[in-house]
């Protein structure tokens, strides 16, 4: 919660040492309804926007002692700051420094004089990527899957909660981590795996793998974090479920479209005895069909893929 503010309003830290333009912007956001902090130059405004997490950030590409781009720069590495959208404003327009600014972080650059419906419509647009990209990075955060996303050098960019207590679980942390885990997955990135590639990480006692789910908008790697102690396939089903091994066997079939002749062959029993484990399967499941005991099935091993 942002402290002292309206919870109602979106919160823009705009930093620049001109108080003519920061004048100027205050005023076209207020009339928009927005909250408005200011700061006069880079140190100040990573103060505030660690004490008061902003919504969006405008800034001033050319600024004293610390310039708008090594002020971004220093909020892209705080992981808490990371993800708000920065803008700059500046009077540059050569291409070079209009690139600088987009390399350091920023989202889009507004050139000098500021012009107010522009500076709004951007500044909408942004505000929506931003609450999408929260919402999506919330939402996995809450289904408990174990997803990570790592950069070219191995290093951890963001996990869900649920990977840091597994990793914490597998006591891997700290030096650790730091060396070991952060060369194997780099060598691993280094050969180029394609997606669907497991890497099994070596090197402790609690068997862990990684797996290869694809590439972010940002370049960085998408993981899985896979658990070696947790079952698998029929043995997923028997745990979570309370069925027996042949109860789960049968069932792991069904979830894959296999007709009961079939899985009489693959578990080398008769088609009556696999309408039989069917017929215990249903009440405990509760449900009255295959379709929907495969659904079930199904839906517990979406649970531990990637959505």
């Amino acid at each position: 919660m942002k402290p002292s503010l309206s919870l109602n309003k979106e919160v823009v830290l705009v930093v620049d040492d001109s108080p003519d333009a920061l004048s100027l912007i205050h005023d076209i956001l207020d009339a928009a309804n927005m909250e408005v902090l200011v700061a006069l130059e880079g140190q100040q405004a990573l103060t505030i926007a660690k004490r008061i997490r902003p919504d969006i950030i405008l800034l001033d590409a050319l600024m004293p002692t610390m310039d708008g781009f090594v002020t971004c720069k220093a909020l892209k590495s705080d992981p808490d700051l990371a993800t708000i959208p920065v803008i700059f404003m500046t009077g540059l327009q050569d291409t070079d420094d209009i690139v600088r600014g987009l390399e350091a972080g920023g989202v889009d650059y507004l050139t000098k004089p500021i012009q107010p419906n522009e500076l709004l419509a951007r500044m909408r647009v942004h505000l929506a990527n931003a609450r999408l990209n929260h919402s999506a990075q919330s939402a996995l955060d809450s289904v408990g899957q174990y997803l990570i996303t790592v950069s070219e050098q191995g290093d951890i960019v963001w996990a869900t909660p649920q990977t840091y207590a597994l990793l914490a679980k597998a006591q891997i942390a700290g030096e650790w981590h730091n060396t070991h885990l952060v060369a194997q997955i780099q060598n691993w990135l280094n050969h180029h795996p394609d997606e669907g590639h497991l890497l099994k990480i070596t090197g402790f006692d609690y068997p862990l793998s990684l797996k290869m789910i694809g590439q972010t908008e940002q370049k960085e790697r998408l993981l899985k974090l896979e658990d070696g102690n947790k079952p698998q396939g029929a043995a997923l089903l028997k745990a979570q479920l309370q069925l027996t091994d042949r109860e789960s066997e049968v069932l792991y079939w069904i979830a894959n479209g296999k007709t009961n002749r079939e899985i009489a062959d693959i578990l080398t029993m008769s088609p009556r005895t696999v309408n039989k484990h069917l017929e215990q399967i249903y009440p405990k499941l509760h449900v009255d069909n295959r379709t929907s005991a495969a659904a079930i099935a199904l839906k517990l091993f979406a649970a531990e893929q990637v959505i």
